[in-house]
């Protein structure tokens, strides 16, 4: 065990990082065989074979050396054109920057914007770690609860403007939500952006689920629709949805290209660079993963409306459609202890999801289910949760 002396002397927001409930879950199901894994933000579809052979042919190369930090010419150039086509005016290489993941793109994108002692507001129900992000930086997450009733999950804008403070510098947007699936009108990112300019504030805006949207058009609506180049936005995103690379840990950061020496320092402290041959594959991935992608998100769509079928007929969830990402966040009449349920349904029903207690306020009477899957598992195992839930 460590010794107390020791933990006393680390730095109090590392020593206070929360425990991810999310992976508190998955360490308890992971015990067992025959589970579900419908915990995590990942689909069952391995990446596909044309991103892991351009791989393989730059290791085989010999790229195997020290790259460029802010991402190789090429990777950054794929970027350009990816956005180009799917977010309406033309992007320049120059406006993106290769990461160790999505996670380390929302570590930078906080290291820049946010000092200790300031405040950082994040509509909740949201993924945990950027909140625990915050607090390791030394800044304070303040938790803005979107609210749950007849129309769904809505964003109270009053309710955010009345949460900032002197303190606050930063407004963290996830749109499509994870996990709630709630996803922000293009007025409403207008209004959101309208109170970020009168407040002087930094957005970080996570858009990583941009492309699993189920309404009109091949993506979402974002910030990109309604910005003015000089805004203080900063976009994190990821190769680890879209293109089933999650254990690449490959993302990116778009930003006013102003920046670029500020992201590349940050970039070349923590980890000097993603890996080239992983880069190459990600190139690979923007510029012949549209097929893919496409697949992807019509399994998810098919995979979201048998869940929200079979687990709507149990007749005690509640829970809205979700218009984006790929999960259902949905209540269960009765129950209010969801870590205990999450569990249960893997002990009884080979099930494993998240406890809505891991995404903070407004989560905590709900649970998560990720149905980026093979539709006849989503089946298989929503009728076994179902079971369980009407015994």
């Amino acid at each position: 065990m460590p010794s107390p002396d020791l933990l006393g002397a680390l730095r109090s927001p590392a020593r206070e990082a929360p425990e991810s409930g999310i992976v508190d879950i998955m360490n308890y199901g992971r015990q067992r065989g025959g589970v579900m894994p419908l915990w995590a933000g990942e689909g069952d579809l391995p990446t596909p074979s044309f991103i892991i052979d351009a791989a393989a042919q730059a290791l085989a190369a010999g790229e195997t050396f020290y790259t460029w930090q802010r991402g190789i010419p090429e990777l950054r150039e794929a970027l350009a054109q990816y956005h180009t086509r799917h977010f309406g005016r033309v992007f320049t290489a120059d406006e993106f920057f290769v990461t160790g993941s999505g996670m380390q793109s929302i570590q930078i994108a906080l290291a820049m914007t946010a000092e200790a002692g300031s405040e950082v507001i994040i509509p909740t129900p949201a993924w945990p770690n950027a909140a625990a992000a915050t607090g390791i930086a030394g800044a304070r997450p303040v938790e803005v609860p979107l609210q749950f009733g007849n129309d769904g999950w809505t964003l109270d804008i009053e309710r955010i403007a009345a949460a900032i403070t002197d303190r606050t510098r930063v407004l963290v947007m996830v749109s499509p939500s994870n996990p709630t699936g709630w996803t922000a009108t293009q007025d409403e990112l207008r209004e959101l952006l309208a109170l970020a300019r009168a407040h002087r504030l930094w957005i970080v805006a996570d858009e990583i689920y941009s492309r699993f949207w189920y309404g009109e058009g091949a993506r979402a609506p974002s910030f990109f629709d309604v910005m003015a180049p000089d805004d203080r936005i900063l976009f994190v995103n990821t190769f680890s949805k879209n293109w089933a690379m999650t254990g690449w840990r490959m993302g990116w950061i778009a930003a006013n290209p102003s920046l670029g020496q500020v992201v590349e320092n940050l970039i070349q402290y923590s980890t000097s660079g993603v890996a080239q041959f992983m880069q190459r594959a990600g190139v690979v991935a923007l510029k012949q993963g549209e097929d893919f992608v496409a697949t992807q998100v019509a399994r998810a769509r098919q995979s979201r409306d048998i869940a929200c079928d079979i687990l709507g007929r149990t007749g005690r969830c509640r829970f809205a459609i979700p218009k984006g990402a790929f999960y259902l966040f949905f209540s269960v009449d009765g129950e209010n202890d969801m870590p205990a349920l999450a569990r249960r349904l893997v002990d009884e029903a080979q099930a494993g999801l998240a406890p809505g207690t891991a995404f903070g306020a407004g989560g905590e009477h709900f649970m998560r289910l990720c149905f980026a899957r093979d539709p006849k598992q989503i089946e298989e195992a929503c009728t076994r949760i179902a079971k369980v839930l009407e015994m």
